[in-house]
């Protein structure tokens, strides 16, 4: 199929992939409806379009966090990408690098630090949550310092997993044993393509950087109890102190929606924010990003650098977030459903197509540069 947008991407994902995979990164939590807010509301956000303003030339770069970039954007962190392609997280960081933008090597990555610090040329981010063995987070920051990373996204609305209805019905979650695994292998089946290219040949199947505490269990199971066991509930602002005292680079927190916790993360010293609901991954019917950040950006954009997620599917939605206050955006889902739909070359298009997309908001917007991309253009805020 041609894909000319991240909507044929994610038909071409899901037709490749098992479904329990396809269903793990597509789905959100409970009834799914912050999930559609995240995109239904940022495509009600109407622009202000000018014309006759001499758009011959643009220039899309940007600087976020002392580094010059050649978009305003970056991959964010997904879990398991390495099950969507083959050891896809060195897939992707080759991409983003490809492209001039940072990627996000998630803690529950199938390919670890190490690996991917090889795939890579340039520094990347590294995205770490709140762990109850305190001892291995700090394994972790050492790594990550050790591999060069050159910010560390620390997410914050993970507490506790959240209730994921599609990973039930698929047999991600619920299912264990030789049921659950009979049940996925069963899927995988159907997916000749992908049981050659990751199924066999992509492996070992282990989430790298956790591999050493899970003492060689590496079933889909043992994530998911791993993961409930091991976030920490009691996760406050004083743990955040110490991450940020312990971290001597960029600090990046992920995950806030609401205005005084944005005052909470500048306080405390972080130097960015991702406003972000996980993707509509965690707690269901909250604000989408869209309606969250305008608020956030005013509280604190003078004080850190604020970023944002959550809906976005196309160049154009992307100058919607930076409209409504974002510096910069991450792609969660689109880059996934491109590696898996076509690997690094996937990802690779899917940007290219984003940054076209880009290109034409920003002519019929009026805006010469990022920097010029404000709440000016939309559609009765001028």
């Amino acid at each position: 199929m041609i894909t000319a947008c991240v909507a044929d991407f994610r038909e071409a994902a899901r037709r490749r992939l098992p479904r329990f995979l396809f269903d793990y990164i597509d789905g959100g939590s409970y009834g799914e409806v912050t999930l559609r807010r995240n995109s239904t509301d940022l495509a009600d956000i109407a622009l202000r379009q000018r014309v006759l303003r001499d758009m011959s030339s643009l220039d899309l770069t940007t600087e976020l966090f002392g580094q010059k970039q050649a978009l305003p954007i970056a991959l964010a962190p997904v879990g398991l990408s390495g099950m969507y392609a083959r050891r896809g997280e060195c897939q992707a960081v080759r991409a983003a690098e490809a492209a001039g933008i940072p990627f996000t090597l998630s803690t529950v990555g199938v390919c670890p630090l190490g690996e991917v610090a090889e795939a890579a040329s340039k520094p990347f981010w590294f995205q770490l949550y709140m762990i109850r063995d305190r001892a291995f987070m700090e394994n972790l920051l050492d790594q990550a310092e050790a591999a060069q990373c050159s910010a560390l996204v620390f997410t914050v609305d993970m507490p506790v997993p959240g209730s994921r209805y599609r990973d039930y019905h698929s047999g991600l979650a619920g299912v264990s044993g030789l049921k659950g695994t009979a049940w996925r292998a069963g899927q995988a089946m159907l997916r000749p393509q992908w049981a050659l290219d990751v199924g066999l040949m992509g492996r070992p199947h282990t989430l790298g950087n956790i591999a050493p505490v899970l003492k060689g269990k590496t079933g889909i199971e043992d994530f998911m109890a791993w993961m409930r066991a091991n976030f920490d509930p009691s996760i406050n602002w004083r743990d955040l102190e110490y991450i940020r005292q312990r971290w001597k680079g960029p600090l990046i927190i992920k995950g806030l929606l609401d205005p005084e916790d944005a005052r909470e993360a500048a306080a405390l010293g972080a130097d960015g924010i991702i406003v972000s609901n996980h993707g509509g991954r965690q707690l269901d019917g909250v604000l989408s990003s869209a309606r969250a950040l305008p608020a956030i950006a005013d509280a604190v954009g003078d004080k850190l650098t604020v970023l944002a997620d959550g809906g976005v599917r196309s160049g154009l939605d992307v100058v919607r977030m930076l409209a409504l206050g974002a510096k910069g955006v991450l792609l969660g889902r689109a880059w996934v459903y491109a590696l898996a739909a076509g690997g690094q070359a996937g990802v690779e298009q899917v940007l290219r197509l984003i940054e076209a997309e880009m290109r034409v908001a920003m002519t019929l917007t009026g805006c010469r540069t990022i920097a010029d991309i404000d709440k000016t253009i939309l559609a009765g805020r001028a």
